[in-house]
């Protein structure tokens, strides 16, 4: 029996993983805003990937009005609330929803809106961007999604889910601790976004610096101990792995949020970097590079929206 599946928005994210579950055969429909609905009703979906193209006519409304069985969200954080009221009528007593979006502060959102028990969690690594045409270019074969049930009820859907990305060419975890999968993707996340966005260069460049590999390792170090004092420290592997990435010294990584800067658009900021140290002091701990990195966030919001 195949899922009914709405998927929020067709940008990047939404448009990849939904269009591979229409692949796989499930019905899947996008809500989408009508500029975006008429691109799809004139080109289909698109998706031009190293691991196989995707050009198909899709199912793509403007509302909806009755219960799905699978809610997958991938909005950015600041627009959560908006989203949140978009898909109160696709939510019904058995319907599950799938957040992809950085970050735990979501689970909180959307469990107060919608009950715990239906709101799974998830994350991905995906390299993918959006042409003002509608074309979903996904930039590196690597791709991973990982979700997973967070009670019991939960556990049937997603088990459905993975047998159907099993079809797809996709890296597909159902995790059995999902929650601390997220944990360990946002402190480094935290640590990324804090560094880059306030010293506005790559890791690369911070490292050249006098100074960079103890700023970049000292906020990591925080965001770890934010992370263990909350039950999730990071595994040896994971540690090592993020310590990789974040000291290697002709490494490009930024993190998107500094390219959202310096776009002048809005950030997560305060879902991620924030976030993470509204945690920390919530656990009694001393942070005064997390401190600083979100101070730099919330300076350059205030600035933005005072135009």
């Amino acid at each position: 029996m195949t899922m009914r599946v709405l998927v929020l928005g067709a940008g990047a994210t939404g448009g990849f993983y939904g269009g591979h579950l229409m692949q796989a055969g499930e019905n899947v429909t996008f809500l989408v805003r009508p500029k975006r609905h008429a691109q799809l009703m004139e080109n289909g979906l698109v998706v031009v990937s190293p691991q196989g193209n995707i050009i198909r006519p899709v199912q793509a409304v403007t509302r909806v009005s009755k219960p799905f069985d699978l809610v997958l969200l991938s909005c950015k954080a600041y627009d959560l609330d908006a989203a949140i009221e978009t898909i109160r009528p696709a939510v019904g007593p058995e319907t599950r929803i799938l957040p992809v979006l950085n970050g735990l502060n979501h689970l909180d959102r959307l469990d107060a809106a919608f009950g715990a028990e239906r709101v799974m969690g998830g994350l991905c690594h995906l390299t993918i961007t959006m042409d003002p045409d509608g074309t979903i270019r996904h930039l590196h074969a690597f791709n991973r999604l990982t979700f997973g049930a967070r009670s019991p009820a939960q556990a049937p859907l997603a088990e459905a889910l993975a047998q159907a990305y099993a079809k797809c060419p996709i890296t597909v975890v159902n995790s059995p601790d999902i929650v601390h999968d997220m944990w360990e993707k946002f402190y480094f996340l935290a640590t990324l976004a804090g560094s880059t966005t306030l010293m506005r260069a790559p890791i690369g460049a911070i490292l050249k610096a006098p100074g960079g590999l103890a700023f970049i390792t000292g906020l990591l170090d925080e965001c770890t101990r934010v992370a263990t004092a909350a039950g999730h420290p990071p595994s040896a592997e994971r540690d090592a792995e993020s310590r990789y990435h974040l000291t290697k010294e002709d490494s490009s990584l930024s993190a998107s949020m500094m390219r959202d800067i310096e776009k002048g658009g809005p950030t997560e900021g305060e879902h991620i970097v924030g976030d993470m140290l509204r945690r920390g002091r919530d656990l009694g701990l001393d942070l005064p590079l997390l401190t600083l990195a979100t101070t730099h966030l919330r300076a350059y919001e205030a600035r933005r929206t005072a135009g």
